[in-house]
């Protein structure tokens, strides 16, 4: 029997605001007990360097962005104490049927500056096996609908800057067991909103769905968005964040309610064609991600879906640390060389193992 691991995860997602740090003990298959957390938001000054460095591969804005995350995930991860540090870095570029992923920070160098081994480069070697290289909570979604006690089928739904699904069979004893779990991205989910309210109000977000709620989806734009490929394509299947750049032109002519109505409701419809492609219907819809805090869009997502639509709160769990515990859950799972992705999660030919292991030089 494997010993559990005090395992320390990061997360720095695609909506720019910061850096989530948890720390999970497992042994990468089950979850014995979740540890402190923490919370180093980015300043606005170095939200403007990622946002400069989004969608480039090299050049001096990648570089820049290099030194704000590695800073700022040490600051984050330093008072916390861990035997080991899943680090996932930020995602500046995702083209797995073309150049790669891309998510900055060197796993080493904060490996030197802990001083405690650092598991990264989580999603590399899943693109070159022939997968997505994302996403990869779902094996930690597996952990946690089976931590919780679930015995029939269920979704977890990320509402990050992109949406993406997991559906779960918690009756399967390994999640790279066939049948065990099907997961993609759904569409965009806070970014366009986030965007526009930067653009039109210097504001990071639609704070509470307050402006969404006042305005009025409108529905050509919906039916264009509707006919973007991506939905035409089984999954699993994954998105950069700036898939959908074209829906900032759509909605330059509506107000700014009727716009936020608008990608709001976009990104609720999407996930409603992503529940469409589930094997079989979820027994309930967990919420995890800032998306969840958002009442017009979980009120739009609940009226596209046959199940009750919940917060991960309504099960016990943290879901504004949930993606830092799975990097801590996938950290664990690669030192034991685990897989951390299957055919169902990310494409991949089969299950295989990501993630390399900084040390820090005694």
């Amino acid at each position: 029997m494997t010993e559990p691991v005090t395992a320390l995860g990061a997360m720095s997602g695609t909506s720019l605001d910061g850096v989530d740090a948890a720390v999970l003990v497992t042994d990468g298959e089950s979850i014995a007990s979740f540890g402190p957390t923490a919370y180093r938001p980015y300043a606005p000054e170095e939200r403007a360097i990622l946002r400069a460095a989004l969608g480039r591969w090299e050049g001096p804005e990648v570089e820049a962005a290099v030194r704000v995350v590695e800073v700022a995930h040490a600051e984050a991860l330093g008072p916390l104490a861990s035997d080991l540090v899943g680090f996932h870095g930020q995602t500046l570029a995702h083209d797995p049927r073309g150049r790669g992923t891309l998510q900055v920070g060197d796993g080493d160098r904060l490996a030197q500056a802990l001083g405690r081994p650092v598991v990264w480069d989580f999603r590399s070697e899943d693109v070159r096996q022939g997968g997505e290289g994302a996403p990869l909570a779902p094996f930690f979604h597996w952990a946690l609908a089976r931590h919780v006690g679930a015995t029939e089928p269920l979704a977890m739904l990320n509402l990050g800057g992109v949406g993406n699904l997991t559906w779960i069979d918690p009756r399967h004893d390994r999640p790279e067991a066939p049948g065990a779990l099907l997961a993609f991205d759904t569409g965009p989910a806070n970014a366009p909103v986030d965007d526009l309210l930067l653009r039109r109000r210097g504001q990071p977000r639609d704070e509470d769905g307050r402006l969404a709620a006042e305005g009025t989806p409108w529905a050509d734009v919906l039916e264009r968005f509707l006919a973007h490929p991506f939905f035409g394509r089984p999954p699993p299947k994954s998105l950069d964040r700036d898939a959908w750049a074209d829906l900032a032109a759509a909605v330059e002519p509506l107000s700014d309610a009727d716009a936020a109505a608008t990608l709001t409701a976009c990104a609720a419809v999407a996930v409603g064609q992503g529940l469409a492609l589930c094997p079989s219907p979820p027994r309930r819809l967990l919420v995890t991600g800032g998306g969840r805090r958002n009442p017009a869009l979980m009120a739009m997502i609940a009226a596209r879906a046959d199940c009750p639509v919940e917060p991960v709160e309504s099960v016990g769990l943290d879901g504004d640390m949930l993606e830092a515990q799975a990097f801590a859950f996938l950290a664990v799972r690669v030192r034991r060389g685990l897989p951390t992705s299957a055919p169902g999660t990310t494409g991949v030919a089969r299950p295989t193992c990501g993630g390399r292991i900084g040390r820090p030089r005694a």
